[in-house]
Parts: structure tokens; sequence; C-alpha cells
């Protein structure tokens, strides 16, 4: 595909090597915070002018967090940091032969590229999901879930109909890993101890979650011991676990299961599966399960000076035989280690192939109420686990601002028992196409 046709991005001329890193997210930024005083000129592309806590974007779905308190800004955080530029723009086309990249506001070309684009929803191909379902993966999605939960509940104060009441108040999430699970437990707790003194003319208790999970367990990628009281947490909050079900159809009203077991609703949040999002450009040969093949050193297999990091890369070894878990950690130890090869390789050193070295995983059900693993088989939950994944979630967000005002907001939840973000600022009305989600 020639891209001859298209103008090109403005960005001033060097005499530097210029980098090209498509994703702000995890991977991305800590590849930019480890070359920024390199001898490169940096170029970082992304749809959205903001970096995304994606590990709390449920909190934002439930009017725990403001969105702005999970977000920061890309130019705010590299301002001062070397021969830095950030360009708004979604990715087209890659033309790794001519070493260029097609965007919506022009091409750029690049001495080196980095592939750092994440991953979207899988839908598995069910076109009904994909009309209905609400995905989780970007703010924009998570204060859409936010405004039809609250408008629901608007409705449903002044509606007649019982059948239709209990549609408008239950809630259905689709997959059981640490997203599914952390969703419910936030449902649990709003239906508990907020909802009720916001509506008192509702009955909460004919208010049903439901977390369907298609295995016969929840955390699949966490141990047994961690699944089993994460499943008795879920239970404390009233959350009716479906294990070894499957979605088979969504509606306006209802959703259906491979059993023929139908529930009644209008809200379903999928949660079920994310697949590497694969700009287009790149011949069949590199990619697989929707994620771009790289070799040790997360080089695009086939393509020079072309790398990829985190969800999209697939890199196979043999402890992890189809892949790294599709996770932050992994993201951004990827980005750190390319960091450190690439100025290697500025520097005429040998590159050092990427090992991951896996730190424990942890998934919270709602207040004082989360499970960890650790290295050496080291399980435990409660309210012990529930500081350190409050802890580690804290040390993780980017900026000063956000740790403070986070942190403000769960001391003030916890002793009040009060979310104080459920406004509905921009009502959301469903789009019925395609493209809308398929973005997810």
């Amino acid at each position: 595909m020639s891209l001859s046709h298209l103008s090109s991005v403005s960005i001033p001329v060097s005499d530097k090597p210029r980098l090209v890193i498509i994703g702000g997210g995890f991977a991305g930024m800590k590849l930019v915070n480890g070359l920024v005083r390199e001898h490169l000129q940096i170029v970082l592309v992304d749809r959205h002018n903001y970096h995304t806590f994606q590990p709390l974007l449920y909190q934002v779905a439930t009017a725990g967090l403001e969105p702005d308190s999970i977000a920061g800004p890309l130019r705010k955080h590299l301002e001062h940091e070397g021969e830095f530029y950030f360009r708004m723009a979604n990715v087209k086309y890659i033309d790794p032969d001519n070493d260029l990249i097609a965007t919506d506001i022009g091409t750029i070309g690049y001495d080196y590229l980095v592939i750092a684009t994440g991953s979207r929803t899988n839908y598995f191909n069910n076109d009904s999901i994909v009309k209905h379902a609400f995905p989780l993966k970007q703010i924009p999605q998570a204060l859409n879930l936010r405004s039809h939960i609250l408008q629901n509940f608007e409705q449903a104060v002044i509606e007649q109909d019982p059948i239709e009441k209990q549609r408008l108040m239950n809630v259905v999430i689709a997959g059981g890993g640490p997203t599914g699970v952390e969703v419910a437990g936030a449902f649990g707790e709003l239906k508990n101890t907020v909802l009720p003194k916001d509506y008192p003319e509702l009955d909460f208790t004919q208010m049903k979650i439901y977390l369907i999970e298609g295995t016969d367990r929840v955390l699949n990628g966490m141990s047994d011991a961690s699944g089993e009281k994460a499943l008795r947490y879920l239970k404390r909050f009233d959350v009716e676990v479906k294990l070894g079900k499957l979605i088979e159809n969504v509606d306006a009203q209802q959703v259906t299961m491979n059993d023929g077991e139908s529930i009644q609703t209008k809200t379903i949040i999928w949660a079920a599966g994310v697949k590497g999002n694969v700009p287009n450009g790149f011949k069949e040969s590199s990619i697989e399960r929707h994620r771009l093949l790289v070799d040790r050193y997360n080089q695009v297999l086939g393509y020079k000076d072309v790398f990829a990091l985190g969800d999209v890369a697939l890199m196979k070894t043999d402890e992890f035989p189809n892949g790294h878990p599709m996770q932050a950690p992994v993201a951004m130890q990827q980005g750190g280690n390319l960091a450190a090869n690439i100025t290697k390789r500025l520097h005429g050193k040998s590159m050092k192939p990427f090992k991951y070295k896996d730190k424990g995983s942890m998934a919270t059900i709602g207040r004082n109420k989360a499970v960890v693993d650790l290295p050496g088989n080291l399980h435990f939950g409660g309210f012990l686990a529930w500081l350190v994944w409050m802890f580690i979630h804290l040390f993780s967000i980017i900026g000063l601002r956000n740790k403070l005002v986070i942190f403000n907001n769960w001391v003030w939840n916890y002793f009040t028992y009060d979310k104080g973000t459920r406004l509905i600022i921009r009502p959301y009305k469903r789009k019925m196409t395609k493209d809308i989600f398929k973005k997810g």
C-alpha cells in the first residue's frame, strides 16, 4: 500500500534517530521514561492525549472515582524530558517496507518503531454482544456505563411495570477474571450501602447482580485458594455467580445463556476477554491469535527495527509457550527491558533477552475484601490483602495529584459509606452501530 499521496505530520527535523511509539499505555510510558535522555528523537502517537490507569476503570464506571483521577495528560508527564514530541492521531496503516506510519493527520517516518497498542475487547464474533453489551477498556466507555446505570435507576423509580422495573435494576457481568470480579464487588457495595439512600422508593432486595463465567471457577489466573475466597466474598455481597455457563445471545431486554437460561436485564457488562490491538500493515505470518509474534528482544518476527510490547506482543518461551499474560506488569517490564536494550544498541552493546519476573497478582472484591497471590505459593485474603491492593495501586498511579485525589476518595468512602460522583453529566443513549463498540 503506497502512502506517497499523504502529507507528512509536522515534526521538527533532527540529526538524531527517530523512535516512534504507538500507544501511551503502561508499556509505552515505561519505554519513554527509560529513553528520553538518550540520543533519540522520540515521537509518541496515541488516539487520546492522556494515559489511563485501566485497573481502576471499574471505579469510574461504578461512581467511585472521577475520570481525571485515573488519567494523566501525556504532554504534562513528559513536558521537560529530552527531544520528545506527542501527536494525537489514529493509526490507520503501517508500511514497514518504507518505514512509514499512516495516521488520520498524515504520515510519520521512523528509524525505530514500537507497537504498544495494547488490547481491545474480544466479543468472540457475537454481533448481539457487540450491539448490546458495555465494554470496559476506555474512560468514555466507563462514563457511558455509569450514566446508563444511573439513568436506569431514575427510570426504575417511576416505572409501574414490575418486570420492566426488574430489568432496569438487574446487572449482568460476563467474565470471572479480575475485572469481572471487581466490577461485581463494586456493584454489590453500591446495592448494599449507597443506592438505597439515593433511591428509598426502590426495594433493593429485588436488585440482582449476576456474574457469569464459562469455566468452573472465578479468577482462573490466580490460585485455587484465591478463587475460592473471592467466590465467598462475592456471595456476601449477594452476587449470584453462575459458573460453567456462556452467554449466547444478548438483546435490549435479556441475556440468554448456552443452556437456555435467560436473565431479564438492560445492563450487560462485558469483561470476558480481550485480544491484541494489531495495526494494519503486518503480514499474516507475523500475527498469531490477534497478537504480533516477537523474539526474546520484543522485535517483531520478519521485520527490522520494529518492536512490540505488552498485550499486543506474543513472545513464546519455554516457561510461557502460549505467550505471557496480558497484564500491566508484563507490559511495564517489557517496556523497561526494551528501553535498556535500545540504549545498549545505540552504544554498540549486546541486548539482553526479556525474562518476566512474576511479582504476584491480586484482586479486590470490595471493602476489606481482596485476595493476593505472591511468589513462593503464598496466598492470603481479607483486610490485609485489601490494604496491599490499595497500596500497590496508589503507588502505581502516575502523578502526585492523582494519588492524593484517589486516596482522599477512598478514605471518604470508607468512613461514610458514600460515593460522591453519582452525577449524570453526559446522558447516555446507545448508538446502534458496530463501529463504535468494536473500537473497544
